[in-house]
């Protein structure tokens, strides 16, 4: 994918100066007996910090799922959103939070916006578009939750909630998951989920209406990225369809 930067859950588009994380998942600790050695907070805003740190983006969006539980967000979690806030006013980066699912109760919690979802256009100096496109259109990446059929028409869309990760030689890793021209013509991007409490899905073995997003309308045609930190570099394998023949 031209212009995008993959890291270890996280997303970076250069042409925007957007960094953009899925499935935070904020008060999982809570609501569950996993306890987090440096607590949940420390931990998200010092992962935040080092991606701030590799890409300086002008923006952070959040792809959904921000905080865990539908019913109320607690007082822990609350101060762990203005943590995340400061963080990101400490480095002049905008904060964009997209609602998915389990955000029925964020507003209580957040008095800034909830974004259906966010767009950011890739504005071109004439001639060809980088997808191949003619003249000056943008190119558009809509950045949604992708519990719901978006209602914005893009060339790109990046979702979370799926949370995949994949299982190679009995490894489980987090993974992205790529579709050229995958959903309604337009390129798909699945990130994995960025909260490390979360234990993800297995995609090898998947089909298609077991990913429980209507953005997935073939599996197979969905290839996977892995980051390999200790290598610091992208790992690209086969549309799902043809890697489980290899597996």
């Amino acid at each position: 994918m031209n212009g995008v930067a993959f890291t270890e859950r996280a997303a970076f588009f250069r042409p925007h100066e957007t960094l953009v994380v899925a499935d935070l998942h904020i008060g999982r600790d809570e609501s569950s007996a996993v306890s987090f050695p440096l607590g949940e907070r420390e931990e998200l805003t010092d992962r935040i910090e080092s991606l701030f740190t590799r890409f300086n983006p002008a923006t952070l969006v959040v792809a959904g799922d921000v905080v865990h539980t539908f019913s109320e967000v607690s007082e822990r979690s609350r101060e762990t959103l203005a943590a995340l806030r400061e963080t990101c006013a400490l480095r002049d980066v905008a904060l964009e939070l997209v609602a998915g699912n389990h955000d029925t109760a964020l507003a209580s919690a957040w008095d800034g916006p909830l974004r259906e979802a966010v767009v950011l256009e890739e504005p071109t100096d004439g001639g060809q578009r980088p997808d191949g496109g003619a003249d000056n259109d943008p190119l558009r990446t809509v950045v949604c939750h992708g519990h719901e059929p978006p209602s914005i028409t893009a060339d790109r869309y990046v979702i979370g909630h799926v949370h995949p990760t994949i299982e190679i030689e009995g490894d489980r890793r987090p993974c992205f998951l790529h579709g050229e021209g995958a959903y309604r013509g337009a390129d798909l991007l699945v990130l994995p989920a960025f909260t490390r409490l979360a234990p993800g899905v297995a995609v090898n073995d998947m089909r298609t209406d077991a990913f429980g997003s209507p953005l997935i309308t073939d599996a197979d045609r969905l290839a996977p990225i892995v980051f390999d930190p200790a290598q610091r570099e992208s790992l690209r394998f086969p549309p799902l369809g043809a890697f489980r023949r290899l597996l």
